[in-house]
């Protein structure tokens, strides 16, 4: 059951009330889940169950983005801008430092709140902000083409592509390296999600200014997990955030694409939950 809460985040210009949805369900030490741009906090389905047998899970919809309402004007869409309201959101719901996974901006953002000491550690999944300009150009044009995709096709024309094992991958292959594997309900819902986005393009605008990830993430346990068949960050890009972040640990996800945790949830929810284990437990 998804639930909204509204909370006040402190800019230059005064308090502003942000509003985000979440899922929470489990027992354990919390654990946060970031999605990626466009999505919503179902991409994380089939990992969740498995998840919440040792874990008190909180999937989030990121402002602008799910379920969750747009940012308010003055409150941007980058790492300034949403960090701090993840960090108002931990303590709204008593989350003292959560152990964080991210995929893709999600990725990113956990390393952002890993390096101000929020997250208890973090587990980034073919994290955003090791590319090289030509890189990150095309994942743009990768992104921006599936955002064109879903606002051209009607719901109808939708549910017809996801009726067939052909027409899931027409729809997102990009991000799947199995889409068959997606099922139909799936792949209408979160073509729906990157239709209706209010933050899709205000993310973007905030990532052509080049936003990198450029520093080390200290005294933070730091898991990276990159799937051998993303199509849209390259896993070489991993070998660029081992040389800023000496201390991660990469992992390989073999025959897994961007959004590794329908291509293989076993493995996916076996890394997170390693690199979340309490540390009374050794």
């Amino acid at each position: 059951m998804t639930d909204t809460v509204a909370f006040s985040v402190t800019t230059p210009a005064g308090a502003r009330t942000v509003e985000m949805s979440y899922e929470r369900l489990g027992g354990g030490e919390p654990l946060v889940l970031l999605h990626g741009i466009g999505h919503h906090l179902q991409a994380w389905d089939p990992v969740t169950g498995i998840l919440a047998a040792e874990r008190d899970v909180i999937a989030v919809d990121l402002p602008g983005f799910g379920s969750s309402p747009a940012l308010p004007g003055d409150i941007s869409y980058d790492l300034q801008g949403v960090t701090p309201v993840l960090g108002a959101f931990f303590e709204t719901l008593g989350l003292d430092r959560p152990h964080v996974v991210g995929n893709s901006l999600g990725g990113l953002l956990a390393l952002q709140l890993g390096h101000d000491k929020l997250v208890r550690s973090v587990t980034a999944l073919s994290p955003a902000g090791f590319w090289t300009e030509a890189e990150r150009r095309y994942a743009f044009a990768v992104l921006t083409g599936m955002r064109r995709g879903a606002l051209s096709l009607s719901p109808q024309a939708v549910a017809r592509l996801a009726r067939t094992a052909a027409g899931r991958a027409a729809l997102v292959s990009p991000i799947y390296a199995r889409p068959g594997r997606r099922s139909p309900d799936a792949v209408i819902a979160e073509t729906r999600a990157m239709r209706e986005a209010t933050g899709f393009e205000a993310t973007l605008a905030a990532g052509r200014g080049g936003v990198l990830f450029t520093h080390d993430v200290p005294d933070v346990p730091v898991t990276v997990g990159w799937g051998t068949r993303d199509r849209i960050l390259p896993r070489r890009q991993g070998a660029r955030l081992k040389r800023l972040i000496p201390g991660a640990r990469l992992v390989r996800l073999p025959g897994c694409g961007h959004v590794p945790m329908n291509d293989d949830p076993a493995l996916v929810a076996r890394v997170i939950l390693d690199a979340t284990r309490p540390r009374s437990a050794g």
